[in-house]
């Protein structure tokens, strides 16, 4: 499959609410998708750390990026969205970055299952989210 990493962060970059969370694609292969954000005083919750919905937006976003390869590299489908996710927060950040790595677990031909890790840039594993989505017919 080749891989138009330009074309995919052109395609999400009308997903204003990563893109005003500081979202950025930094690597997508067939296999993984990688995304991160700074951790910026407007990610941080009443106590100081990471907003959990800040770390959610990005653990969707990586899962939508992975879901949406084949549509974007020129695959006959429609777009995937999301049917449900459920996130585990396992640590605080302690970092200044946050990474969301995704690897895709099964996928059908309307159903797929993808598993999102994130990190922070001090390798604390910080959560983790599990996305099923439908493709929707063309």
């Amino acid at each position: 499959m080749n891989i138009p990493l330009e074309k995919i962060r052109a395609f999400f970059a009308a997903d204003r609410y990563a893109a005003n969370a500081g979202i950025v694609i930094d690597a997508v292969t067939e296999d993984a998708v990688q995304c991160s954000m700074p951790i910026t005083p407007e990610h941080l919750n009443a106590g100081g750390g990471v907003q959990g919905g800040a770390i959610f937006t990005l653990a969707d976003l990586a899962f939508a990026v992975h879901s949406n390869l084949p549509l974007l590299c020129g695959a006959k489908v429609g777009m995937t969205v999301g049917q449900s996710n459920s996130i585990s927060y396992l640590a605080a950040a302690k970092g200044k970055r946050l990474i969301a790595r995704s690897t895709c677990l099964s996928r059908g031909r309307n159903v797929c299952v993808f598993r999102v890790e994130i990190f922070d840039d001090l390798d604390n594993f910080v959560a983790e989210m599990r996305g099923n989505g439908f493709t929707k017919p063309v």
